[in-house]
């Protein structure tokens, strides 16, 4: 998972996530259970030196429409993360009204 994907879910910059990753900004035990739950990985796993469990494969049986297909590859043409926030927020603002 990506950064920015790990921040949306967190609903936090990706920046932030960065800061936590490279061990800049402290973070709270009730973030570290955010960040297991978003990965789907127990707390343990950042903890422990050798993680020897897999990792479980999600499960899904989700298929994006073309609607979805489309907005997908023009949001991955956006560079800029500023912009990029911009079309997540948007979404998540007109998603509230319904």
């Amino acid at each position: 998972m990506s950064q920015e994907g790990l921040a949306e879910i967190l609903e936090l910059s990706y920046q932030q996530v960065q800061r936590y990753e490279n061990g800049r900004n402290k973070i709270s035990v009730e973030r570290i259970q955010d960040i297991a739950d978003a990965l789907s990985v127990p707390v343990m796993y950042f903890f422990e030196k050798e993680y020897t469990q897999p990792l479980p494969e999600p499960i899904s049986n989700y298929s994006p429409t073309e609607v979805e297909k489309t907005l997908l590859k023009h949001f991955n043409q956006i560079e800029s993360n500023p912009d990029r926030q911009a079309v997540v927020l948007i979404a998540r603002r007109l998603a509230a009204k319904h």
